[in-house]
């Protein structure tokens, strides 16, 4: 794609429109906004401008439709499908003072929120009101809810309470054009014309900037507790997943972690945890406002488990206990990527096929010498199977590794699944897409972006190869 390079003169117009402290190019910023958590991609912007107001943005927008510019919209840096990445360089758009938490609503459980908030940040102020918040990514303490919007967000209490998406009554965005787009409404019944806030949600920064929030939320229920039950193989430890469901339980939680995914969050912590030496274990969150209910959800899930060769379970039921335990889960995917070069694949399938996928995994990867760790959100079927390079050869791991992933994300879509759940599509995934997506299904979104974006100047190089 031909983009015109940022000249004296735009750089001043962006001075004006926002102020000079906010208008940046040093290298080493330039540095830290080239990159996002995503392996070892590097694209440096070149500039990063932080506006405050959509009207600012709105004006930078059409300076860069003007100008042939490219802008990438960016919120904490945490994706893990380069979405955020400036590859044709142009204008980072840092969203980080977009920070405020509007308004709280406690009598109609509803909040209005900019989308810079740290995911985290909002949670503890919605619990400190007893309203919920339960979409929990794993990098909850860094990511923004604005990008939580850009990728549909889940995390581990998906599977209980939804993704992102589930909790959006409306947004303000700004169009790849400039306009300043209001969708949705303050009610939980909304069908008036079409769901464009539903069309954004996911779209990964590719149809609009979005500025403004509106979030539905929940009761925050009083009471939860944990398990952690362990096995001697992988099969029985997946194979028990759709079977809690079968009795009934839907927990609030349903991880999966194999015997090395422990081993690396060990390292990471410098902890022990409970029957470290298994295949693997699964977490199981269970949360409600009667405890009573929840022991014998307890009980139920406790017997499903012995019928599948369940060699112990530890509950934990205080707090500082529940903690350490989610501590393991919540930094596997930070230590499993510290081991060595790696990728890392978003599969998802219904869970009564994680046997199979995981299986197939292991065996994709033995036939082609490559390491695979697996861990994730088993409840929703949600596998993430990251790819080490470990002791392969830089032959094996150049040439094996991308033929060995397009036989995963094949066997993840024979098995009735697709090739991202959360992390989304962005730079890295592209190439799969076709995997995932029909021809006419593909040109129907391309159609969808090239109506919002005309000049293809918002993120562009993402989604679509």
């Amino acid at each position: 794609m031909n983009y015109n390079k940022i000249s004296h003169e735009i750089f001043s117009q962006l001075k004006k429109i926002i102020g000079d402290e906010y208008v940046i190019n040093d290298e080493y910023n330039i540095g830290i906004y080239s990159k996002d958590y995503t392996e070892d991609f590097r694209f440096p912007p070149e500039v990063i401008v932080k506006p405050e107001t959509a009207e600012q943005i709105s004006e930078i927008i059409k300076l860069a439709n003007k100008e042939n510019i490219p802008v990438y919209p960016r919120g904490g840096g945490t994706g893990l499908s380069g979405g955020a990445l400036p590859v044709f360089g142009g204008i980072c758009l840092s969203m980080e003072r977009f920070n405020k938490i509007l308004e709280l609503d406690e009598v109609n459980f509803q909040a209005v929120v900019q989308p810079g908030v740290i995911t985290e940040v909002f949670q503890i102020e919605c619990e400190s009101k007893n309203m919920y918040y339960p979409p929990d990514p794993a990098s909850r303490g860094s990511c923004t809810l604005g990008g939580n919007l850009a990728e549909c967000a889940g995390g581990p209490r998906a599977v209980k309470y939804g993704v992102t998406k589930d909790y959006i009554l409306g947004i303000e965005f700004v169009s790849p054009t400039g306009e300043i787009i209001n969708t949705g409404a303050r009610t939980i019944k909304n069908v008036t014309g079409y769901n464009l806030t539903q069309l954004i949600i996911g779209s990964e920064g590719t149809l609009g900037i979005i500025t403004k929030i509106i979030f539905k939320l929940l009761p925050k229920p009083k009471h939860k507790k944990v398990l952690l039950a362990a096995y001697d193989s992988i099969q029985d430890c997946t194979a028990s997943v759709a079977a809690i469901f079968q009795a009934g339980i839907i927990p609030s939680a349903l991880e999966f972690m194999e015997k090395s995914a422990i081993k690396a969050a060990e390292d990471q912590l410098g902890k022990v945890f409970p029957n470290n030496h298994a295949a693997a274990q699964l977490l199981l969150e269970v949360d409600g406002n009667y405890e009573d209910q929840l022991n014998s959800d307890i009980e139920t899930i406790a017997g499903v488990l012995e019928n599948f060769n369940v060699i112990d379970i530890v509950l934990a039921e205080d707090n500082q206990r529940m903690a350490e335990i989610w501590a393991l889960r919540r930094c596997i995917g930070e230590a499993v990527k510290s081991i060595s070069a790696y990728k890392e694949e978003d599969t998802v399938v219904p869970r009564s096929k994680i046997p199979e996928l995981v299986s197939g995994v292991k065996e994709i990867c033995e036939r082609y010498g490559i390491t695979s760790i697996c861990y994730g959100h088993a409840g929703d079927g949600n596998v993430h199977v990251n790819i080490l390079k470990g002791n392969a050869t830089e032959d094996v791991w150049n040439n094996e590794l991308e033929p060995a992933i397009e036989e995963i994300f094949k066997l993840t879509v024979s098995l009735g699944g697709t090739i991202s759940g959360e992390h989304g599509i962005g730079y890295s995934q592209k190439k799969y897409l076709p995997i995932a997506m029909k021809q006419n299904e593909l040109d129907l979104m391309k159609q969808i972006k090239i109506n919002f974006d005309p000049n293809n100047i918002l993120n562009p190089g993402k989604i679509f190869v």
